[in-house]
């Protein structure tokens, strides 16, 4: 295949296997102005999966800095009802969203990151009932990337624009299993994933503890926690897939009962700032301390978000030896980068992730250690001397990662 063949099988993958648009249905796809000829080509294959509207809103990275270097303060404690409501409006009439990232991870240098965190927070308050309806799989959602200049560059700078992006697309393509029937092969990559994530789930953990030479971390789980990977399904049971690509079988930590230092072991982007090099304590699930090389205000800011961004909301485990880790590529978004390595995220918990969770009233989910959040922000910490043992309600203990793989 050449590469414009591989792209529109990337299209067609987004449409079918991402966000699995049935006929009938509203589909709203978000992505920058770089990324117009892979949207038009999603377009396509929308509409030919029977899609009855397809909404394309495009944003320009460019104008997106330009304004936080000069638009009036006033503006990042604002955020335009009508646009979370138009969010709201599609997801209430079952609509589904599709993301097309492929923003430059250096974007934001030179900005102010308090009027970063200010907008960061306001969006938050206003898309959170929107968020809900990912959070907990009532609509179908998926991310999917492209490369632009910008970002072909920081991930190989020591080769000419035209080669890095070349360089991008074939790594994306190569994460995204887009083969000659790359529909097929996300079958069999999602049965895979399906078989881990029985087995945790039949564990029934009551907590996992993580050791590296630097990560010294225990996390408690709620009861009935429920582990998921790969696909999801919709209130219709349809299945779509949030990510592509996906490496990770992820659940919910407990909000009161997370203890211990852990190490960030690649880079993290959060709005278009670079963060790295960072650590974080935690107490009875709080974020009591923390430091960066890189990035500390933007750090600080993120978890002072509101009263949940300093605890955690996801948990995932994801092998040293996974295809993206293979590449030994930092990608500088999250997206594939958390695909290469554990991770955990900071805020908001999919309450997908807990038996009866879309009906849990907000005291219900405080009770059982669900967190609530306005933001969600994963953050990698799997390195290969990773090992994490699950612990059972009668002490028993099972070795799930040894040496930063599944050992079993």
């Amino acid at each position: 295949m050449n590469l414009n063949e591989r792209i529109d099988k990337l299209a067609k993958l987004a449409i079918k296997v991402g966000v699995n648009i049935q006929p009938g249905e509203t589909l709203l796809i978000r992505a920058d102005v770089n990324a117009a000829d892979f949207t038009r080509r999603c377009v396509c294959e929308a509409y030919k999966a029977g899609a009855k509207h397809v909404h394309v809103e495009y944003s320009d990275e460019i104008i997106n800095r330009e304004k936080y270097l000069n638009a009036p303060d006033e503006v990042f404690d604002e955020y335009p009802q009508w646009q979370a409501d138009k969010y709201t409006q599609i997801a209430k009439d079952g609509g589904a969203f599709l993301s097309i990232t492929s923003g430059d991870p250096d974007l934001m240098d030179g900005v102010d990151p308090n009027r970063i965190g200010r907008f960061q927070k306001v969006s938050g308050q206003y898309l959170k009932e929107w968020r809900s309806y990912t959070l907990s799989d009532k609509v179908k959602w998926s991310i999917v990337a492209v490369p632009s200049v910008k970002w072909a560059k920081k991930v190989y700078p020591g080769v000419s624009e035209d080669v890095a992006l070349e360089k991008l697309w074939d790594s994306i393509l190569y994460c995204s299993r887009v083969t000659e029937d790359p529909i097929l092969e996300w079958e069999k990559h999602n049965k895979a994933l399906k078989s881990k994530t029985a087995k945790l789930n039949d564990m029934k953990f009551k907590e996992l503890r993580y050791k590296s030479s630097k990560t010294n971390l225990v996390i408690g789980l709620p009861d009935n926690h429920i582990w998921l990977s790969g696909s999801s399904k919709d209130p219709n049971n349809i299945d779509f897939n949030p990510n592509i690509p996906t490496e990770e079988v992820f659940g919910m930590p407990h909000k009161y009962k997370v203890d211990g230092v852990v190490y960030s072991t690649k880079p993290l982007v959060y709005a278009g700032s670079l963060i790295n090099n960072f650590w974080m304590k935690f107490e009875d699930g709080k974020i009591v301390d923390f430091d960066a090389e890189l990035g500390r205000e933007n750090l600080k800011l993120l978890i002072e978000t509101d009263d949940g961004s300093c605890r955690l909301g996801e948990v995932a485990l994801v092998p040293y030896n996974s295809p993206i880790s293979l590449t030994d590529t930092v990608f500088y978004t999250t997206l594939f980068d958390e695909n290469a390595s554990c991770h955990l995220a900071i805020g908001a918990a999919y309450t997908s992730c807990i038996e009866n969770g879309a009906d849990l009233t907000e005291d219900e989910k405080n009770d059982i250690g669900v967190n609530t959040s306005i933001t969600h922000v994963d953050f990698m910490i799997g390195d290969k001397d990773l090992d994490i043992v699950g612990v059972k309600e009668n002490g028993e203990e099972f070795q799930i990662f040894k040496d930063g793989n599944w050992a079993f």
